[in-house]
């Protein structure tokens, strides 16, 4: 790396991310509804190759509703920081937490998704949450939708597939700025909202039973539509409610390589690439770029729209673009296209190593990332999502030595300070998980992402007592040094 110091913004905004589904539990306390994580399964390790993103069928969805399932469910339990987030915070704000990254379980605020009233116990809980932070000098960052739309919306109108969940969404945005305008600056629509293409339940709140790609394809881009605009919806609500307030978007960040330097492999990684950057087109630029209505049209994809929606675009663009950041991928033409279920795909790249879950761990395809959105979009960029999913070890001292994360974080940083001496206006880094939670595609916990390590196993066992590990003393001193000591 080149030796420029003193690179980052005094006014970084350095922390870490989590999301209610993944943490919470109390799945059924304070009159919160089902959400659709609560009905997504634990994957056996020996079945995670096959079954990632798992989306359940109505049959399994009303089984996981009567409690006669035999699956699993451990993102209903999480790591009960709706009982513990007082200690939690104590500990983020250890390492010195500017911000944190947290959701709202919008099943907390409106349980079914579709009442006009709110769930006024599930208001007070994020009002406790936010003073707590406040009381430890930490800005909550707020995605309002992180995988957890309301079981209700899924069976009642398939999702986003339905336009009038778009009013239901806008209904519970507006309630939540209103509630919190005096204590959230920094808001975030959707979590990674291209997730859609992979988990269109998790993403969308589509129930999948006997559909052929061709019909989920179309089926899982009207779904995005209705997001867009219902996005930006919420933008026009954030800037009229909350005037000193910033909203963006976010997407899952993932750089994308040709296989050879063959022209056709060439065009298969620009393909690749746009398959994500079209989320962020729309949110970041207000308009459909050309090159998705040819992709509409080669593929019999039809958008119904309101007259109204493309002027709801234009009007009300974000005012920063985040994103999250784990691998790069590798395109190749005569792979085909990415089918349904897909974000990226499985070439490997011989040139990179690969985390205990086989994610290619490519700390300069950050950079590049942060250069290619940057260039495209010229507005502020957030890092919202970046760790190291590992299996970490307990020591009889009860020390865990995490040097492969702290190795991993280290280049990941050393490669955005070279994006920032790039040009890149760089606004933030929230890791992944600063304490060990369920994984969003498996519903494990042996997959661990924290610089704090929890008591528990996959199974919900253990005593939930919480552990520094030596990352969080390293992560502790790069946030006291903005990021200049790295060792």
């Amino acid at each position: 790396m080149s030796d420029y110091r003193n690179l980052i913004p005094k006014d970084f905004l350095w922390g870490g991310a989590i999301a209610a589904n993944q943490v919470e539990g109390a799945f059924d306390t304070g009159g919160k509804g089902l959400s659709v994580d609560d009905v997504v399964a634990y994957i056996k390790p020996d079945q995670q190759a096959k079954m990632k993103m798992k989306s359940p069928n109505h049959a399994q969805i009303e089984a996981a509703k009567a409690g006669i399932s035999e699956d699993r469910y451990p993102k209903r339990w999480g790591i009960d920081f709706y009982n513990r987030y007082k200690e939690d915070i104590q500990l983020f704000d250890e390492m010195g937490f500017k911000v944190l990254r947290v959701s709202i379980a919008w099943s907390r605020i409106f349980p079914q998704g579709d009442e006009q009233q709110p769930n006024e116990e599930g208001l007070q809980f994020y009002d406790r949450l936010f003073a707590e932070l406040h009381a430890h000098g930490i800005e909550p960052v707020v995605t309002l939708s992180h995988y957890e739309i309301p079981l209700g919306l899924a069976e009642k109108y398939n999702g986003w597939t339905d336009r009038r969940v778009i009013d239901c969404f806008v209904r519970y945005a507006r309630t939540v700025f209103q509630r919190y305008k005096n204590k959230v600056r920094y808001w975030i629509t959707f979590n990674e909202i291209n997730g859609i293409l992979m988990g269109p339940f998790i993403a969308g709140g589509i129930i999948v039973d006997k559909q052929t790609n061709d019909e989920l394809l179309q089926e899982t881009y009207q779904a995005a539509h209705h997001q867009f605009v219902a996005s930006a919806l919420a933008v026009k609500a954030c800037h009229e409610l909350c005037p000193d307030a910033k909203i963006g978007c976010m997407i899952a960040g993932v750089s994308v390589y040709p296989k050879t330097c063959r022209p056709d492999d060439v065009l298969a990684a620009l393909n690749e690439e746009r398959r994500t950057l079209f989320f962020t087109d729309v949110q970041a630029r207000g308009y459909y770029p050309a090159y998705i209505k040819r992709y509409f049209s080669e593929h019999q994809i039809h958008i119904q729209k309101e007259k109204e929606d493309d002027r709801i675009l234009k009007e009300n663009i974000v005012d920063f673009v985040s994103f999250s950041y784990y691998m790069s991928s590798i395109a190749q033409a005569s792979q085909g296209e990415l089918p349904p279920g897909k974000l990226f795909s499985e070439i490997k790249n011989p040139y990179l190593e690969a985390s205990d879950w086989g994610w290619q761990i490519d700390p300069k395809g950050l950079r590049y990332l942060l250069n290619i959105l940057y260039d495209r979009y010229q507005k502020p960029l957030f890092i919202v999502e970046n760790g190291l999913g590992a299996k970490d070890e307990v020591e009889s001292d009860g020390s865990i030595n995490d040097d492969y994360r702290i190795d991993y974080l280290r280049a990941h940083i050393q490669q955005f300070k070279e994006a920032i001496a790039d040009g890149v206006d760089l606004m933030g880094y929230t890791t992944w998980g600063p304490i060990d939670l369920i994984s969003a595609t498996t519903s494990e916990m042996s997959k661990r992402y924290g610089f704090i390590y929890v008591d528990q196993d996959n199974m919900g066992n253990g005593t939930l007592r919480r552990l520094r590990k030596k990352s969080f003393y390293w992560y502790k001193k790069v946030i006291a040094s903005n990021g200049e000591e790295l060792d």
